[in-house]
């Protein structure tokens, strides 16, 4: 755990762990009521080899979902906000901050003309300049960016998980179902029928968070609160580039 950076933790293994938990609870039963053997310490490992198997199948359907979302929405939120026609930004600021895409990746500034022409005609300045801004934004000072950043990638990554565990939790309450109108022919004790219902239960209202909760929606609102964040974040270099220097105090002097 400690080898995980926040982003990691919160935005990958958060949605893992929050996605496969009917899975680990039915899991960690199994191994409790069972006799301790190689098989329930192979199965004692199972689990963080699950969250981290889930974490990685999260990151790569959810980069999938990102570019399919961006396709429907018309593009990255970063680029489309800085669009002219876009008025989720003034254009007085967006103008300021077009001058300050163009002084750090040397590229001249879009005109307006050519947008009306073809919307997507200068969406590389647009890319290229919110390039520049993630990757000189890392850090304690951008807090807030990070934050949002954070909310975005465990929305996403939560959603591309979506499926895999309604299908997992259908299959959970499939097979407790059989074992407990199976349990007087298998001799089932009520300790194991109650682990069984609690699983059930947690399968259930897991599956109606994830129906219902994680959504398209709420990452597509996630990722502009991202991008807008982002853009903003030029006001911080602006304003630094802005900033009169400070005057040097006079150094004193000893009496001979």
């Amino acid at each position: 755990m400690k080898g995980l950076d926040s982003y990691a933790l919160k935005a990958r293994y958060y949605p893992a762990l929050l996605a496969t938990i009917p899975a680990l609870v039915a899991l960690a039963i199994v191994i409790s009521r069972a006799k301790f053997s190689l098989t329930t310490g192979i199965a004692s490992l199972a689990i963080p080899v699950l969250v981290f198997a889930a974490a990685d199948i999260a990151r790569r359907v959810g980069k999938r979902l990102e570019e399919k979302i961006y396709a429907e929405s018309g593009g990255k939120p970063s680029v489309t906000m800085m669009r002219y026609s876009d008025g989720t930004l003034d254009a007085a600021s967006k103008e300021g901050y077009r001058a300050f895409y163009a002084s750090k990746i040397n590229q001249p500034i879009p005109a307006e003309e050519a947008e009306k022409a073809n919307v997507k005609a200068d969406d590389a300045f647009y890319e290229r300049g919110g390039a520049w801004l993630r990757e000189n934004t890392r850090g304690k000072k951008f807090g807030v960016l990070l934050a949002e950043n954070i909310t975005y990638g465990y929305r996403r990554n939560l959603l591309g998980l979506k499926w895999p565990a309604l299908l997992t939790n259908a299959a959970l309450i499939s097979l407790c179902g059989y074992f407990l109108y199976k349990k007087g022919e298998l001799n089932t004790d009520d300790e194991t029928t109650i682990a069984l219902l609690i699983v059930v239960a947690l399968a259930v209202v897991h599956s109606l968070f994830m129906a219902f909760s994680v959504s398209k929606q709420s990452v597509i609102e996630a990722s502009r609160q991202y991008a807008r964040q982002l853009i903003l974040s030029c006001e911080t270099f602006i304003g630094t580039q802005a900033a009169p220097a400070k005057p040097s105090k006079p150094r004193k002097t000893k009496a001979k």
